[in-house]
């Protein structure tokens, strides 16, 4: 068992969501921690991928901002 203090704002915050759930602020806290521990277990998309990403890059920080332009500008060319 765990004893646990909270500020007001956020005792009420998890009343209030517990409530609107219809489950028991212990029910709810115990799915939080449950489900905040798992996604600590988990390795993010970026840290899966960190290794791969940016290796083969083009030099161009513009590539999002600009890919409409760019894109026109390649198929302009093949042509």
């Amino acid at each position: 068992m765990i004893t646990l203090r909270l500020d007001p704002k956020l005792e009420k915050n998890i009343n209030d969501t517990a409530h609107r759930l219809g489950l028991s602020k212990s029910e709810l806290i115990r799915k939080s921690v449950t489900e905040y521990i798992d996604r600590l277990e988990k390795p993010s998309p970026w840290e899966l991928g960190s290794d791969i990403f940016g290796k083969y890059a083009s030099g161009q920080d513009n590539l999002s901002k600009d890919r409409k332009a760019l894109l026109k500008g390649k198929i302009s060319a093949k042509r």
